[in-house]
C-alpha cells in the first residue's frame, strides 16, 4: 500500500485486517460488532475519553503508573493495588518486549517459565498471547479506565485486542514508537501500520464509541528539545484525526526547567488546537506530561525529590495527566509497593497545587513564543518536502534529517542534533545539524550556551552533553564540571 495522509477506505482496512486477525490464533476471537457491544457498556468511570474530559474541564491533573507482569491472575492483584493502595486515577498495562516485536512464540515460552517460577518471566503483560478473554479478564477485575502502554512498532493486532477488551485507551505513534525504539523500522511501514490502529479507533467513533489516542511524547527521554517533539506530537495527532481519531492525548516529557516545561505544555496544546483547526479535524484534545525520563538517583528518598519535581511542573504546567516514575527507577523494575509510594507522592503533590497554575511572566511568554516558532519551522518544512502530504513529508524529513531526535536507535534518524543545557538548565541545541530553525533562533541558542560556558570556565562543547545526561542521576539538573 501506498503512504500517503488519507483516511483508509473501508475496503483498505478490512482486507489488511483480515490478515492481522489470522496471524496468531487470539486475532481470532477478535469480532468488530461484539466488540462494539462490549464497548457501548463500558461505564463512565472506566472509560478513558469520559475521565480526561471530566479532568480537563474541572482542572485537575490525573495520575497514571506504568505496570504490568505476565500473568492475568498477577496482573490483576498488581493493578488492584495501584488502584486501591496506590490510589491511581488512571491504570496502565505495560506490555512486554517481546510483544513489542511481535514474537508471541517466545511470549508462550515466557509465560510457561512465570508459571513455574511463580513470578513474571516476562517484562510487561502480553495482551496478544492472552487474548480477548484474558484481558477482558482484567478490564472487569479493575474499577478504573485502563490503556495499553507499550513501544511497539506494528501494534495492529495488539489494538484489535485491547479495544475489544474494553480498554479505551492505546498508547503509541508510527514515530514515536519507531525512532526510539527499533534500529531497522522503516518509517513507511510503522506510519502504515499505526494508520491502521488509527483507522480502527476511527470506525470505533463511527459506531459511537470514543476511544482514546496518546501518541508517545518523550522520544528518547534524553534531552529532547520541546519543539522537536512538539512537533513530532503535532505530526502524529493529525494522522490520526485524519484516520478518524476524535480524541486525542498529546504529550511531552521532563527537561526540568520550570518555565520551559511550562512553555512547552502550553505550545503544545494551543499550536496542535490551531492546526487541528486549521485542517478542519474535530478533536477533542488532553495533555500528558511525562515526569523525569532521563537517569535517576539511586537513594530512594532523593527519587522522591525527583518524582515530586516532576509531579509539581505537570500541575503548574496544567496538564490532564502525569505518567508517574517510581523511587526504584534507577534499580529496575519496581516492587508493586514502590510504585504505590511514586503514585501517592505523585498525588500528594497534584493535591496542594490544585488549581494553581504558573502565572504568565515575560520570561514565560518569551519561551512559549520560542517554542511555537522552532515548532513551526520544522512542521513548514515537514509539509513544504511532502509536498502537502504530511505522512510522505514526515518520511522524507527524517532522511533529510529535518526531523531529528537525539540519541535515538533508528538507523533512519540522522543523529546529527545535539543538545545542551543552558545555565539556567533548560535544553538548547549545540548542533543543529538539519533542522531548518533560522539564523535569528540559532543564534539565540548559541549565546545561551556560551552564557553558561563562561559561568563554567570552559568552552561549549561535547562535553557539556555528557555532564548534563548524567546530572541528575548526581543530584543536580546541569552538569557542572565540579560535580
Amino acid at each position: 500500500m501506498e503512504l500517503k495522509n488519507k483516511k483508509w477506505s473501508q475496503e483498505q482496512f478490512f482486507k489488511v485486517r483480515e490478515e492481522i486477525l489470522n496471524h496468531w490464533p487470539t486475532g481470532k476471537d477478535v469480532n468488530l460488532e461484539d466488540a462494539a457491544e462490549y464497548l457501548k457498556k463500558v461505564p463512565e468511570h472506566k472509560s478513558f475519553p469520559a475521565k480526561l474530559k471530566k479532568a480537563k474541564e474541572e482542572g485537575i491533573t490525573l495520575a497514571q503508573p506504568r505496570a504490568g507482569v505476565a500473568l492475568v491472575e498477577d496482573h490483576i492483584n498488581l493493578l488492584t493495588y495501584l488502584q486501591n493502595e496506590g490510589e491511581a486515577d488512571l491504570l496502565p498495562s505495560t506490555i512486554d518486549s517481546y510483544t513489542r516485536q511481535n514474537r508471541y512464540n517466545e511470549c508462550e515460552v515466557g509465560l510457561e517459565e512465570s508459571r513455574k517460577a511463580g513470578r513474571s518471566m516476562l517484562n510487561g503483560f502480553p495482551a496478544v498471547n492472552h487474548g480477548v478473554e484474558g484481558c477482558r479478564r482484567v478490564f472487569e477485575a479493575v474499577n478504573l479506565p485502563l490503556q495499553a502502554r507499550h513501544g511497539t512498532p506494528d501494534a495492529r493486532l495488539l489494538s484489535e485486542i485491547i479495544h475489544a477488551s474494553g480498554w479505551t485507551s492505546n498508547e503509541g505513534g508510527g514515530i514515536s514508537y519507531n525512532i526510539p525504539y527499533a534500529k531497522s523500522v522503516s518509517l513507511e511501514k510503522t506510519i502504515l501500520d499505526w494508520q491502521y490502529c488509527d483507522r480502527l479507533a476511527g470506525l470505533y467513533e463511527e459506531m459511537g464509541i470514543s476511544l482514546n489516542r496518546e501518541p508517545f511524547g518523550p522520544l528518547t527521554g534524553t534531552l529532547v528539545p520541546p519543539s522537536v517533539s512538539n512537533a513530532v506530537a503535532i505530526i502524529e495527532g493529525l494522522l490520526a484525526a485524519e484516520q478518524g481519531v476524535r480524541n486525542l492525548t498529546l504529550g511531552y516529557g521532563q527537561c526540568g526547567n520550570l518555565v520551559q516545561d511550562v512553555a512547552a505544555m502550553r505550545a503544545l496544546e494551543e499550536q496542535a488546537n490551531e492546526y487541528f483547526k486549521m485542517y478542519g479535524y474535530d478533536v477533542y484534545l488532553t495533555t500528558v506530561f511525562h515526569q523525569w525520563m532521563g537517569g535517576f538517583p539511586q537513594d530512594e528518598s532523593k527519587a522522591f525529590g525527583v518524582i515530586s519535581w516532576g509531579s509539581a511542573t505537570a500541575a503548574l504546567a496544567g496538564a490532564t495527566k502525569v505518567i508517574v516514575k517510581t523511587p526504584h527507577e534507577a534499580v529496575g523494575i519496581p516492587t508493586k509497593e514502590a510504585n504505590a509510594a511514586g503514585i501517592k507522592a505523585t498525588k500528594q503533590t497534584l493535591n496542594l497545587l490544585r488549581g494553581q497554575r504558573l502565572p504568565m511572566s515575560k520570561e514565560l511568554e518569551e519561551e512559549i513564543k520560542l517554542i511555537k516558532a522552532e515548532t513551526k519551522c520544522i512542521l513548514d518544512k515537514v509539509f513544504e518536502v511532502g509536498n502537502g502530504d504530511l505522512a510522505v513529508g514526515a518520511v522524507k524529513a527524517f532522511e533529510l534529517g529535518i526531523l531529528d531526535i537525539p540519541f535515538a536507535p533508528s538507523k533512519y534518524n540522522a543523529g546529527k542534533i545535539l543538545p545542551a543545557r543552558d545555565n539556567n538548565g533548560a535544553v538548547r541545541i549545540l548542533e543543529f545539524g538539519n533542522i531548518p530553525f533560522t539564523k535569528e533562533i540559532k543564534d539565540f541558542h548559541r549565546s545561551l550556551l556560551e552564557a553558561r560556558a563562561k559561568v563554567e570556565n570552559r568552552e561549549v562543547g561535547f562535553q557539556m552533553v555528557v555532564d548534563d545526561i548524567y546530572a541528575v542521576g548526581k543530584g543536580f539538573l546541569v552538569g557542572r564540571p565540579n560535580l
